[in-house]
């Protein structure tokens, strides 16, 4: 059991007004028990023991720390980069109970059933308890035998869950999906407004406001409404470079779905989202017709079905969700294979939040989006229709504008995703259907000089419709009011339509040519961007709304698919079986107990001992004392009955075997580790993403084994023989004193080449570096 380790001082508050008094005389002695003190332990002790993992990924220690210490904190991270560690391991460190805030019972109950798992003394209070569960959690608290408690926005403002705030130590306050308090944010809850006034009353609580969406509008209005401005803010990439990006123009959605899950995804599970209810019941309907297991999901159904039905996707394979948006945030499903749009999100932070549902066990899946003229009608008259002022629909059609925007662009689709959130991305990201080339494009450079010029000409300060009249020479009211039938941009662009020139204008602001100012009237202006065009220095093209061409799966397949053993298929079959025999006899979904790469990596090292279990990644103490015999059971009689492998005899057993098959002594464990990894065929990436590690650390192992000619330069590198030939020239016209810096070169083309790649270039041209 994991105990409490820091004594915490500070007044106590209760909501509403300040007292000088410590909680009461109960509480004081029930704070004995959260403050009783054992030997000193780490975050990364407890990462190790409790959570399974050696080592922290990017920001969560730092987080960690200084929630530690009692700072605030705002953190923006996509789904499945281990958002919930950074207050989960304080909350177990920190004297009292973490206090979350989450928005959905579904999910507090399975996070909480999932820290449970690993030993951490987890509870949640929502309307899903019964009288006699709700007193026995209070118990628990009071008692102080809770280190994280969940619990839902509205409850946390009634009187009673705030009377029972003041009768124990409060460890943190974590905001989870803060995005819903912003009325920019895509799942706006009114109850969130209120939490600010809860938490200003514990000033000596650290609180921590988490969200993987949102964009820099949504993120300022959630750092004001929750008092953060001082916060400390960690910022992580948005990409998710596991996911691939696609869009096609919707003709005959049906058959287009048909044709995506037949040829692409069958026997996988996935999300498919519906614009109503309707549409929703008719698409399961049609995909149980035609044989898939398809469960619909809406606000219309009641209670009972709508659990039953997430309980069913959560804890069986192969399942396909057909929802609306009430399908919402916190789907903890790690292979959720594809993410399917119907048609057009309201929002890119909709759409980024919805198909990031996808690849949470960071191998591939698609994001597949359908969008049509209606969509577009639907969402402005949504906005348009809306109970806001003037501002608030401005913005919201201009987010509908972006949406739009993205779907129509010829430009890496990744690109855009990220510069919408407000970050750089430089280059093309080779995973997306226009990367991949599957987007017929015309050259658009005359349209978009044309396009241009009348946004400078009419003064950068009107929208796609009235740039158009003017473009075709409609000489309307608006268009005689401004004199705009006075500029020579007046009637230049008849040989496209009206739609024709709102998409050339829709698909330039998308690319970055124009831009808009959500904050202010809306109109296109032009950006610094736009000057190489209008001089004529640059190309510019244009998607066509054609249906693309069928791209291939990718040859990447998921945890078990690249299994051709049969010792190992055969052990691979039996391990899914146990794990879903335990997951059902404790009514938990199969990851709960140990996820694909879990077992994937138990079949690689074949322990003989918990021991050795204990050292495989994702089984922490817990699991290895719950599980760990039932699986070696199953692993040691599988080997008496087929015998062990030849290749397999002299092996050493565990997660990270010392040395791995193939290893070189002279190098240090863990580039023995990659080497043998990319010795079986994985790329480095896909060596990254096992290992949880940076691709850059990656190539910085491999650039130490191409020094040490252990790996030539063209094992590792995967750029076509130009590309590396213009690098290494670039190196070699650099003066003598910096024949071997690698900022230059990466400057030079423009931070286009990641840095660990440069070093394995360099290790190739020069040898190994002083």
């Amino acid at each position: 059991m994991l105990r409490k380790m820091q004594k915490s001082g500070g007044k106590r508050y209760r909501f509403g007004r300040q007292t000088t008094e410590p909680f009461s005389a109960q509480s004081e002695r029930n704070a004995e028990k959260f403050m009783n003190a054992a030997p000193n332990i780490s975050p990364k002790e407890i990462l190790r023991t409790a959570f399974g993992y050696r080592s922290f990924r990017e920001h969560q220690e730092d987080i960690i720390h200084h929630l530690l210490s009692g700072g605030d904190a705002f953190v923006l991270m996509p789904t499945g980069s281990g958002k919930s560690l950074c207050y989960q391991i304080p909350s177990v460190l920190r004297s009292g109970v973490g206090i979350v805030v989450s928005p959905l019972i579904a999910l507090m109950q399975d996070q909480t059933e999932g820290l449970r798992q690993m030993g951490i003394r987890a509870d949640f209070i929502n309307s899903a308890l019964s009288y006699r569960q709700m007193q026995e959690t209070r118990q628990r608290l009071l008692s102080g035998n809770t280190d994280i408690l969940y619990v839902a926005p509205e409850r946390l403002m009634t009187p009673e869950f705030q009377d029972l705030l003041t009768q124990f130590p409060i460890a943190l306050f974590a905001i989870d999906e803060a995005h819903c308090i912003s009325q920019w944010g895509h799942d706006f809850r009114p109850e969130y407004m209120q939490i600010s006034r809860l938490t200003q009353h514990y000033p000596g609580v650290p609180r921590i406001a988490l969200t993987a969406t949102a964009d820099p509008l949504t993120r300022r209005e959630i750092i004001e409404r929750l008092f953060l401005q001082k916060a400390r803010q960690f910022i992580s990439s948005f990409d998710r470079p596991n996911i691939r990006y696609r869009v096609q123009p919707r003709q005959k959605g049906m058959r287009q779905l048909a044709d995506f899950l037949k040829g692409e995804h069958a026997g996988n599970s996935g999300l498919i989202y519906c614009r109503s209810r309707k549409q929703t019941e008719q698409t399961a309907q049609l995909l149980v017709r035609a044989g898939y297991k398809a469960l619909a999901y809406h606000a219309g159904m009641d209670n009972y079905t709508r659990a039953e039905h997430q309980r069913r996707f959560l804890r069986e394979d192969e399942i396909i969700i057909v929802a609306t948006v009430a399908f919402g945030m916190g789907i903890d499903k790690p292979d959720v294979r594809f993410v399917v749009h119907m048609g057009m999100p309201q929002s890119m932070e909709a759409y980024y939040q919805e198909t990031g549902r996808a690849g949470r066990d960071g191998n591939p899946a698609d994001a597949w989006m359908l969008y049509g003229l209606s969509d577009i009608v639907m969402l402005r008259r949504m906005a348009d229709e809306s109970s806001g002022n003037a501002h608030f629909k401005r913005v919201r059609k201009q987010k509908a504008e972006s949406m739009l925007g993205y779907c129509e662009s010829t430009y890496c689709r990744r690109h855009l995703l990220l510069r919408y959130f407000g970050e750089d991305y430089p280059k093309d990201c080779g995973n997306c259907d226009v990367c991949l080339g599957m987007v017929e494009s015309w050259d658009g450079t005359v349209a978009a000089q044309k396009a241009l010029s009348c946004v400078y000409r009419t003064g950068q300060s009107f929208g796609a419709a009235h740039l158009s009249d003017v473009l075709l020479g409609i000489s309307n009211e608006k268009v005689l009011r401004f004199r705009h039938d006075r500029v020579s941009t007046f009637g230049i662009g008849t040989e496209h339509s009206a739609d024709e020139w709102k998409s050339i204008i829709r698909q330039l602001a998308a690319a970055g040519f124009l831009y808009t100012d959500a904050e202010k009237k809306g109109g296109f202006a032009l950006s610094p961007q736009s000057r190489p065009v209008l001089r004529g220095e640059q190309k510019v093209v244009f998607r066509k709304d054609t249906v693309p061409r069928k791209i291939p799966r990718p040859a990447k397949k998921k945890i078990g698919e690249d299994i051709t053993d049969p010792f190992e298929l055969e052990l691979w079959e039996k391990l899914r079986k146990l794990r879903l025999e335990t997951a059902r006899a404790s009514d938990l979904p199969p990851y709960a107990v140990f996820h694909d790469s879990t077992l994937r990596a138990i079949i690689d090292s074949l322990p003989r001992t918990l021991a050795e279990m204990g050292e495989i990644q994702g089984i922490g103490r817990k699991k290895q004392e719950r599980y760990g015999p039932v699986f070696l059971e199953v692993i040691q009689k599988h080997i008496q009955e087929k015998g062990l492998p030849e290749k397999r005899e002299n092996r050493k057993t565990g997660a990270e075997a010392s040395p791995p098959p193939n290893a070189l002594l002279y190098h240090s464990d863990t580039i023995n580790v990659t080497f043998a990894l990319l010795q079986k065929g994985l790329s480095p990436e896909a060596i990254a993403a096992q290992r949880e590690l940076k691709v850059s650390t990656i190539y910085s192992h491999l650039s130490k084994l191409i020094e040490s000619n252990d790996l030539s330069a063209e094992e590792v590198i995967s750029l076509p023989p130009e590309e590396v030939r213009q690098i290494e020239s670039v190196f070699q016209a650099l003066p003598e004193d910096q024949k071997k810096a690698l900022k230059p070169v990466f400057d030079h083309f423009a931070e286009k080449y990641d840095y660990g790649l440069l070093k394995c270039i360099r290790a190739g041209l020069w040898g190994e570096v002083e």
